[in-house]
């Protein structure tokens, strides 16, 4: 077997294995008997609003076991924040417990401070029982009759319910309850004694094990999502049909137009002056000014498109179900770095038909251009993480892993891509010659200029999902979960339709302009997207959801500008296809001398 065949199957091998490694249960077939131990994690608390901003389950003053033991965790699961460590609760198999103390604690001053921040934050804390997520909240805050806030009280719940459903011997489901009748008080600065306690029952039910997980899915599966979801489907379709009908409608009866006048032009007076789009054939095909990072930009925008589509393939087959949101941070990482020889052939193969020389200088470019920006963002927000001591920081053992993958995976395959780009010998297929000198561009109205195009540009594909982004908003910066895969790919098919359509309409009305400058314009307009996703997000974070504070705006907006960037470029990559395509259609369709 050869050498290449070997790492290829490596590869392949440690992406599976990071795609199915999730919070597991220490090998446990999931079958128990009477008696037996069920692994219990305790993972994370923190802001119920915040959901980057969380902290270690022990770094509140719980009943703290004297070893804590972490469990050994997957990449995803790092990324995610996850820190699971054993859980002092012992839930055994089909044993009830009634009121059973796991601690007498007396807190300090200190301690009650922490209780009483905690719970004035609407604190959560989150566990996994036989891999099934549970949460609560650790306490509640009672507001004064007269409403006034110095009057309000912090209380800490003492005394958690496990209500825990099995079928023969596995673990269905498991709800955890608090009682309201045992609280303790913590609104004052003053030492407290406190007996912790917790209760365990069992039921038996007839759910199989196969669907224990959909429980976790019905919150977006609910009637009335389903018809909100369909709706925006069914909208953004018809804006879809529309719009691509009467652009359609517009270009065909004005190409038309267009190919009979020039066709009658070139029969009747053969020096009479050309006006309009083929007045420019000279200069349509000029290469464009900063031609590297126009093909970095090309390249790395086709990189993304095609981890898209990989990770559409992966949801739509079941990877990514409920609470394994370790495997999309995963197959994040991994499958981005797989693809970077794409990046690198795509970048480089364009440059050099583009007359490009310094094709190296090119491949650094392609692959700094979006991970240079990634990369400066994860250093200012991971400092914040540390600051904060949040989970979010990652630790060190986790940072040279990704480091080990981009030197080890990513650059080689860039490399290798850029080398193979280099080597196509592919020519840029133009219909018509540039002419030596270009022509003058003439004046043209300010809704014209770049600026005012782009926001034409993006105002219709955002238009089309601006919809299904609040449930996509809510499930990355919220706790619902997002489980309709396959309409979400119907967006992302209708957004890919209406920005090449839109593009492509915007780009031909600059050439009738005798405007020739259309490259980056073209990218511009179909990225702008973009923009307007970001817009949206400065929207949603003042007036959908309660996010407060420097650590979860900082998260917020800083990986949120990520996405969108890459949003940008993957979009003005199919944008610039888009018009590529039709420019060299209709100039093949018309003489030009």
């Amino acid at each position: 077997m050869r050498l290449t065949d070997r790492v290829s199957l490596a590869t392949l091998a440690i992406f599976l294995i990071f795609l199915s490694r999730e919070v597991s249960s220490d090998g446990s077939n999931h079958r128990y008997s009477t008696g037996d131990a069920v692994p219990l994690y305790a993972n994370k608390v923190g802001p119920f609003h915040n959901p980057s901003e969380t902290y270690r389950y022990f770094d509140l003053p719980f009943c703290t076991p004297e070893h804590v033991k972490e469990k050994l965790e997957a990449l995803g699961e790092v990324l995610n924040g996850d820190r699971l460590v054993d859980a002092p609760y012992k839930l055994d198999f089909l044993t009830d417990l009634d009121s059973k103390v796991l601690c007498k604690k007396k807190l300090s001053v200190q301690e009650v401070k922490k209780f009483r921040s905690a719970v004035n934050k609407d604190y959560y804390f989150q566990m996994y029982y036989d891999d099934l997520p549970l949460w609560g909240f650790i306490g509640k805050m009672e507001k004064d009759a007269s409403g006034d806030p110095n009057e309000s009280k912090s209380f800490l719940y003492r005394h958690i319910q496990f209500d825990i459903l099995y079928n023969k011997n596995r673990v269905i489901e498991i709800n955890v309850r608090t009682d309201p009748n045992a609280m303790v008080d913590v609104t004052e600065d003053r030492e407290v004694d406190v007996e912790f306690l917790y209760s365990v029952k069992w039921k038996e039910t007839n759910t199989p094990f196969e669907k224990r997980m959909e429980k976790y899915s019905q919150s977006s599966s609910l009637p009335h999502h389903l018809e909100i979801h369909w709706f925006s489907i069914i909208n953004s379709c018809v804006t879809v049909l529309l719009l691509t009908g009467f652009l359609a409608t517009i270009l065909m009866r004005v190409l038309k137009n267009d190919f009979v006048k020039y066709a009658h032009d070139d029969e009747a007076v053969e020096d009479q002056e050309e006006t309009g789009w083929k007045y420019i054939h000279g200069d349509v095909f000029r290469f464009p000014q900063n031609k590297s990072l126009f093909a970095a930009c090309l390249g790395s925008g086709t990189q993304l498109f095609a981890l898209t589509i990989f990770i559409f393939i992966l949801a739509l087959v079941g990877v990514f179900y409920p609470y394994n949101r370790g495997a999309l941070f995963t197959a994040l990482v991994v499958i981005y770095a797989l693809t970077s020889g794409i990046a690198g052939y795509v970048a480089t193969s364009f440059y050099c038909q583009l007359e490009g020389s310094n094709w190296v200088r090119n491949l650094l470019l392609t692959g700094c251009l979006f991970c240079g920006p990634l990369f400066l963002t994860f250093c200012f927000l991971n400092t914040v993480a540390i600051v904060y001591s949040a989970t979010a920081a990652l630790p060190f053992g986790t940072i040279v892993v990704i480091v080990l993958i981009w030197t080890l995976v990513t650059s080689p395959l860039l490399v290798l891509g850029g080398i193979a780009g280099k080597n196509s010998k592919a020519e840029f297929q133009a219909p018509v010659r540039t002419k030596k000198y270009p022509r003058e561009i003439p004046p043209s109205p300010w809704y014209r200029g770049t600026v005012p195009q782009m926001a034409m540009a993006g105002f219709l594909p955002f238009s089309a999902i601006y919809i299904e982004l609040y449930y996509i908003f809510a499930s990355v910066w919220g706790h619902r979960i997002y489980t309709i895969y396959s309409i979400l790919f119907i967006v992302f098919i209708i957004l890919l339709i209406v920005t090449a359509f839109i593009t492509v309409a915007l780009t031909y009305f600059q050439l009738a302009a005798e405007d020739h400058k259309w490259w980056w314009r073209s990218f511009l307009c179909g990225g702008s997207t973009g923009l307007f996703i970001y817009g949206y997000c400065l929207y949603y974070y003042h007036a959908r959801s309660d996010m407060s504070g420097f650590m979860q705006t900082s998260f917020f907006f800083g990986y949120m500008a990520c996405i969108c960037y890459g949003f940008f470029l993957m979009l003005g990559s199919v944008g610039f296809r888009a018009s590529l395509f039709f420019i060299r259609h209709i100039y093949k369709s018309v003489k030009c001398e």
